[in-house]
């Protein structure tokens, strides 16, 4: 079974691309995940993500972060990897290649507000983060339930993570193999780590041509990460993280990740109500060569514009006090295609094509 890439390796492979900016994608006629994934309504969503992938494309963006839905792959096995195929070569048609994400530790509570995942139609509640009045995206007590839970289903989670790496490991198209989002979240630390293990020796024993990273995501000054993020931070390739926070803080979580000594991106970021503006930000992960993927792309059903839960219930307590409820949280462009700030996209295309010629001119160097 093979390792660690070395360091010399990771920076050897990401400096032999283009600088990786993005989002974290969904069609914006997508209610939730099953939507994007399930046969149901699948070729109408395939419409309008052709025109957002395009548009992404046009803006500059020459990567995306896409999460498939385990239960899709294990109810609809031979359709989900079709449609999956599609999605991918899609995304490649536009220039855009594919950062995978499998496990998810942003997950609410089983509850007596949680219900099973079920494919058909999907129900989604109008202005709530996430289309969803009670989410993941607000304070919770007890720990998030995820499916891996179960030791049948988690087996069952282990076999996906191992066909798609398996069918995938030589595909350019893919770039990034996210392996777990935001690990030990939820109050899930120690219960997640023995999946997040498996994963990473799946990985390792396919060794696919892309890079393995999962991100760190409650990284502050000198805190203590929790030993799911320690183990990523240890064990990736590339290391990466999340942030919705200021600037400032994205300059102390830099400074503490480059003593790795590894390439790093941002694989979520932009929250403007939280002064996380693509103004400052993405001009940093330019300088910095960093590469980076904002939440949400184009507004619609899953309403990521709106504020996560949790800062209502902030609000209510008295808190909150210096979020920015006049902007869009996340997002870039409004349900008409036009952006959601014009000065916004000029200033990331901007950036795009001085990266794009930082490129060629280091290309021409090497040769």
């Amino acid at each position: 079974m093979k390792g660690q890439w070395s360091r010399e390796r990771a920076w050897d492979w990401y400096d032999r691309h283009p600088w990786f900016r993005g989002c974290n994608f969904m069609g914006s006629d997508c209610a939730n995940r099953i939507d994007q994934w399930q046969a149901l309504g699948f070729e109408e969503r395939m419409v309008t993500a052709k025109r957002e992938l395009k548009l992404a494309a046009d803006t500059g963006f020459n990567t995306i972060r896409i999460i498939p839905e385990f239960i899709v792959w294990d109810q609809d096995h031979d359709g989900f990897m079709a449609r999956f195929e599609r999605y991918i070569a899609t995304a490649w048609k536009y220039g855009i290649s594919c950062m995978i994400t499998f496990g998810n530790d942003c997950m609410p509570p089983k509850d007596e507000f949680w219900k099973p995942l079920q494919l058909g139609e999907q129900h989604f509640d109008w202005g709530y983060h996430g289309g969803r009045k009670h989410s993941q995206h607000q304070r919770h007590n007890q720990m998030g339930y995820h499916l891996l839970d179960e030791p049948e289903l988690a087996a069952r989670h282990y076999e996906w993570v191992r066909e798609i790496i398996e069918t995938y490991k030589n595909d350019e198209r893919i770039c990034f193999w996210d392996l777990y989002n935001e690990p030990g979240n939820a109050h899930r630390e120690e219960v997640t780590l023995p999946h997040l293990v498996k994963f990473y020796e799946i990985a390792r024993e396919i060794d696919p041509i892309q890079p393995v990273t999962s991100a760190v995501w409650r990284m502050h000054g000198e805190n203590e990460l929790c030993a799911a993020e320690q183990f990523v931070l240890e064990n990736s390739d590339i290391v990466s993280y999340h942030n919705y926070g200021t600037y400032d803080e994205n300059i102390a979580i830099l400074r503490r990740l480059k003593r790795q000594g590894r390439p790093i991106l941002n694989t979520e970021w932009l929250a403007r109500m939280q002064h996380n503006t693509v103004e400052q930000m993405f001009p940093l992960f330019y300088l910095e060569k960093v590469g980076c993927y904002n939440w949400g792309f184009v507004a619609g059903k899953y309403q990521t514009y709106e504020p996560w839960n949790g800062i209502w219930q902030r609000w209510d307590e008295g808190g909150a006090r210096d979020i920015d409820f006049k902007v869009w949280f996340h997002d870039l462009y409004r349900p008409n295609l036009h952006p959601y700030d014009p000065n916004e996209i000029e200033l990331i295309r901007h950036y795009c094509k001085m990266a794009d010629e930082d490129f060629a001119m280091a290309g021409r160097h090497r040769t």
